[in-house]
């Protein structure tokens, strides 16, 4: 994670009480962290003054909101650090997106995928379809039969 002050790695993470239902969590590095609290009139007053502003006009709107699929608050997030639906990602977009690129660098997953993910949705639809084939023909006791099925599934799920 980056420091929010400059561009080093962040070793200090400093969690403010504003209010009982507001937070600011800040994430610094050493020289940062030790002028932040140690030298609170060069570095607080600015920092304060720009917080004060937007914690009393842009944060209880965005804390209020929330997901209308599951009624998650911002606010409950930003207390647990959990979301309640992948809606969400959707709905605090804009305040994720930041804090997704400094704790992980990126906002796009970039990692391993399920080996038999299907690739596109006409595939998975498919997939779904021969699966209740394949159930179908088992229960049938159409076994030659749901052994193709079974080979065009396995086919499918390699490619």
């Amino acid at each position: 994670m980056k420091c929010q002050k400059c561009a080093k790695a962040a070793t200090l993470h400093i969690t403010e009480v504003i209010s009982e239902e507001q937070f600011e969590e800040l994430h610094l590095c050493e020289e940062c962290a030790h002028k932040y609290l140690y030298e609170p009139n060069k570095i607080g007053s600015p920092k304060g003054g720009e917080s004060g502003s937007l914690v009393e006009s842009d944060e209880p709107s965005l804390l209020n909101r929330e997901c209308p699929v599951c009624g998650i608050k911002f606010v409950e997030f930003r207390n647990t650090g959990r979301l309640g639906c992948p809606h969400d990602y959707q709905e605090f977009r804009e305040e994720l997106t930041p804090l997704l690129e400094n704790i992980h660098g990126e906002i796009k997953h970039c990692g391993k995928s399920p080996r038999r993910l299907p690739q596109t949705k006409q595939a998975q639809s498919e997939l779904t379809q021969l699966r209740k084939q394949l159930l179908q023909a088992v229960n049938k006791e159409a076994y030659e039969e749901a052994a193709s099925i079974r080979d065009r599934i396995r086919q499918l799920e390699e490619a």
